[in-house]
Formats: structure tokens, sequence, C-alpha cells
């Protein structure tokens, strides 16, 4: 069987962001971009994936920062000490993390990306804010506009702002509304910005190095 290059990745949303942004930057062919419906299921899911994988597949990993960075990175190395990894570093790389399985070991190449920039706290979204044109003064009016949202009437958490910000920014496009994946494809998002460079790297890195 031919060994398969995979992403893991938490929901519907990441998948499409990934899969536009792999046609808008020509990286070549995966053999699946796979989503979880939530983080926990991702993270239950990733020593299962690795522990399965046939000779010579590598995996990838895109999963949010949230809220704590540290504590998501530590629990996604203790996951991959755990079933046989033993040169997991202590801190996650800022240009995406890559990992070989030790010599003899029957375990896959493992790349981690923590959204948005392996640096930071935050979520797919706050990755998408820098794909924002720079200096867009409709963006600057998005912001002032959640910013100002009467008291008792903002639904939604600090955590999910960059999730506020991103889909005011596209209902009010010239085609109002478009998911996050054809917003890049519409150019409504800039897969130009130096933070694609990163993540595109990493996967090139990654998959075909």
């Amino acid at each position: 069987m031919a060994a398969k290059k995979i992403l893991l990745v938490e929901g519907t949303d990441d998948e499409h962001v990934i899969k536009h942004i792999c046609g808008n930057r020509g990286i070549s062919h995966l053999d699946e971009v796979k989503p979880h419906g939530s983080v926990d299921k991702l993270l239950d899911s990733v020593p299962v994936r690795l522990k399965a994988s046939e000779d010579g597949d590598i995996v990838g990993v895109v999963i949010d920062a949230d809220t704590d960075l540290a504590a998501r990175w530590q629990s996604l190395r203790d996951r991959l000490i755990r079933i046989g990894y033993t040169n997991v570093p202590h801190d996650p790389s800022a240009d995406g993390t890559i990992i070989d399985p030790p010599a003899g070991a029957l375990l896959p190449r493992v790349g981690i990306w923590i959204m948005p920039d392996n640096k930071t706290r935050g979520i797919l979204e706050d990755f998408l804010r820098f794909l924002v044109p720079d200096g867009s003064l409709l963006f600057d009016h998005v912001k002032a506009s959640v910013a100002t949202i009467p008291a008792g009437e903002r639904r939604f958490s600090q955590l999910a702002e960059p999730k506020a910000l991103i889909h005011s920014w596209l209902s009010w496009q010239e085609e109002p509304g478009k998911p996050l994946g054809t917003a890049i494809t519409a150019r409504y998002l800039d897969v130009g910005v130096v933070q694609v460079d990163e993540l595109v790297s990493w996967l090139n890195r990654l998959f075909f190095t």
C-alpha cells in the first residue's frame, strides 16, 4: 500500500481553509485533510492515527492554541511520548514542529502546527486576521462595531471574538457571507502574507522534503 500524507484538523472550517490555501499556493497533493468536529476528538484521535500508520506515512496536526498555548502543546507532547516518540521538544517550534520517529519504531513522521502562529494563544480566525488586507478601513469599522456592542447584547465569549470579526468582515463583502475557504479563492482574504508563507513552508517541509 502506498504511503499516505494525512493532515488532521479540528473542524470543517480548518479543512476548507487549508485546502484553499494549498490550492492557491500550489502545494502538492495531500491524500486526506480530515476534520474531527472538536479539539477533544482531535486530541483523542492523534495517538490512534499515529499507531495505525503504515510504513512511510506522514501525519500532520493543525490545532488551535485556544487560551493556553503551553497547555495545548503539553497535551500533544504527552500523547506523543506515551506512544513512543523520544525526541519531542519541550516547546513548539515557532515555524511549525516536525518530529521524526525513533529508529526502528513503527511510527510515522509527525508535524504539529498550533494556530494561529505557534507562538501565541488563539484560534483559526486569529490566523485569518493576518489575511485581512493591511490598512482596511472596512475592517477598522468591523472592529469598532464589535467593540461597541451594547452591554448585555454580546452573546459570544472573548475567545470567540475573532470569529465575530472575520464573519462580520465577510458579511460586508461584494458577495456577503462566503465560507472561509471560498473567501480565500474570492481574494477577500490574502494568502500572500508572511504568516501564510510560514504555514506553507511547514506543510512543504513536513510532507515533501
